[in-house]
C-alpha cells in the first residue's frame, strides 16, 4: 500500500469519526434546548428521526452519483454540508431552522459515510480491506462514543459551542481532504486496482429503485437484510437500554455510564486490534455467524439475569457483537461487487437509516407494554438472522 493510498485511509478514518462525532454531540444538549425554547419530546424526537429520514433517501443516490462523478468531490460536498448543518444549528433558536440543520446532517452523513468505504473499497486489495473497513467502522463508532462525552464538556459554557466545535473541525477536514488526498485516477493508478465505476447490473437508465430492488433480489440480498436486522437490533436494543436497567435492575446514572463506557472501550479495541485477525481466522461469514449468535446469547441473558454483575456481562458481549458485525458485513459487501462501490454502500447505509428510525419507535412501544418485551423481539430478530447466515449464497467470496 503506497503512502498516498495510506494518507487517504487516514483522510477517510477522520472524516468518518467527524461526522459520526457531530451525529451524537447532540444526545447531551437535548434537554437544554428542549427547556430553553420550550420544545415538546415530540419536537426533539422529530429533530433527531429527521437525520436518519435523510440518510436513508439520500445514501442511494449519493452513492450511485459517487459511481459516477468521483469520490473526492463527493466527500469535499459533503464535508462541507456538514459544515453548513453545524453553523446552521449553531446560529439559531427556531425549531424549523434546527429541524433543516439536521436534514442537511443527514445528507452530508449520506455523502461522507457510505463514499468513504467505497473510495476504501476501490484502493484496497481483498485482503487490506478487512483492516480498513474495521478502521473505518471504528472511526465510526469512536465518533458516537466520545460525542456525547465532548458535547457534554463543551456545553458547559453553552449549548451551542459543540456545533460550533464541529463546524471547525469541519472546515479543518474539508481542507486537509482538498489539500492532501490525490484525485480519483491517481488513487487508482496508486493502487493498482481496476475500478468500474459505470458497470451496473441493470439496464443503463434505469432508476435508482429499481437498482437497488434488483440487487436486494440478488446474491447479496441476504446481506442486505441482515444490514438492516444489525441496524434495527442495535438501535432497539441501545434506545431503551437505560430505562430498561434503570427500572428493572436499578442501575443508577453511574452504572450506566460506566457500561457504556466500558462497551466503547472494548468495541474500539476489537476494531482496531482484533477485527482482520478474526476475519483471517474465520473469515466474514462466520464472524457474521457468531456475532449473530453471541448478541443473541447477550440479550437473552440480560432478560434473565438477576443481578447487576449478570447485567453488565451480558450488555458488553451484546454491544461488542452489535458493533462487530457491521464491518463483517460491510467487507463481505464489498468484496461481493467488484463495481458500483458507492451504490453498493448507499445502500447498505440507507438500510442502516430506516433500522435507525424503525428500532427506537418499536421498542419504545413495546417497553409502554412490558419491559422485556423490546429485548424478546430483539433476539427473535437475531435468532433468524443466525440461521440465515447459513444460506449467505456461495457465489459471495469470503476472503
Amino acid at each position: 500500500m503506497s503512502k498516498k493510498i495510506k494518507r487517504t485511509i487516514g483522510i477517510l478514518i477522520f472524516s468518518n469519526f467527524l461526522v459520526c462525532l457531530g451525529m451524537s454531540l447532540i444526545f447531551p444538549v437535548m434537554p437544554f434546548i428542549k427547556t430553553e425554547l420550550h420544545l415538546s419530546a415530540t419536537d426533539m424526537g422529530i429533530m433527531n428521526s429527521l437525520f436518519a429520514f435523510a440518510e436513508l433517501v439520500a445514501s442511494p443516490i449519493v452513492g450511485r452519483i459517487s459511481d459516477k462523478v468521483g469520490r473526492k468531490s463527493m466527500l469535499v460536498w459533503g464535508l462541507a454540508l456538514f459544515m453548513f448543518s453545524e453553523i446552521l444549528f449553531a446560529s439559531t433558536n427556531y425549531l424549523f431552522m434546527f429541524d433543516i440543520s439536521r436534514t442537511i446532517g443527514g445528507l452530508a452523513a449520506a455523502m461522507v459515510v457510505p463514499t468513504s468505504n467505497a473510495l476504501a473499497a476501490d484502493v484496497t486489495t481483498p485482503k487490506q480491506r478487512a483492516k480498513v473497513i474495521g478502521l473505518l467502522s471504528a472511526a465510526f463508532s469512536g465518533g458516537l462514543i466520545l460525542g456525547p462525552g465532548i458535547g457534554g464538556m463543551l456545553a458547559k459554557s453553552s449549548y451551542k459551542t459543540p456545533f460550533w466545535f464541529a463546524a471547525v473541525l469541519g472546515l479543518i477536514s474539508m481542507v486537509l481532504l482538498i489539500a492532501l488526498m490525490p484525485n480519483d485516477k491517481t488513487l487508482q493508478e496508486q493502487s493498482h486496482i481496476k475500478v468500474h465505476h459505470h458497470e451496473s447490473t441493470v439496464e443503463p437508465g434505469s432508476s435508482v429503485l429499481k437498482e437497488a430492488v434488483e440487487m436486494l433480489k440478488g446474491p447479496m440480498g441476504i446481506l442486505f437484510v441482515m444490514i438492516l436486522v444489525s441496524a434495527f437490533g442495535l438501535v432497539g436494543f441501545e434506545s431503551i437500554y437505560s430505562i430498561y436497567v434503570n427500572e428493572v435492575f436499578h442501575f443508577t446514572m453511574g452504572n450506566i455510564a460506566l457500561v457504556l463506557t466500558l462497551n466503547g472501550l472494548i468495541s474500539l479495541f476489537f476494531q482496531i486490534a482484533l477485527f482482520e485477525r478474526m476475519v483471517t481466522w474465520l473469515g466474514e461469514k462466520r464472524v457474521i455467524r457468531y456475532c449473530f449468535l453471541l448478541a443473541f446469547i447477550g440479550t437473552i441473558w440480560i432478560i434473565m439475569s438477576h443481578g447487576k454483575l449478570e447485567v453488565i456481562i451480558a450488555t458488553l458481549l451484546a454491544f461488542t457483537a452489535f458493533d462487530l458485525v457491521r464491518p463483517a458485513i460491510t467487507t463481505l459487501l464489498t468484496k461481493a461487487s467488484t463495481n458500483n462501490q458507492g451504490f453498493v454502500n448507499g445502500l447498505n447505509m440507507s438500510l442502516t437509516s430506516v433500522g435507525n428510525i424503525i428500532g427506537p419507535i418499536v421498542s419504545g412501544a413495546l417497553l409502554d407494554m412490558n419491559y422485556h418485551y423490546p429485548y424478546l423481539v430483539v433476539a427473535v430478530f437475531l435468532f433468524a438472522s443466525f440461521i440465515l447466515t447459513f444460506r449467505i449464497n456461495s457465489r459471495i467470496p469470503n476472503r
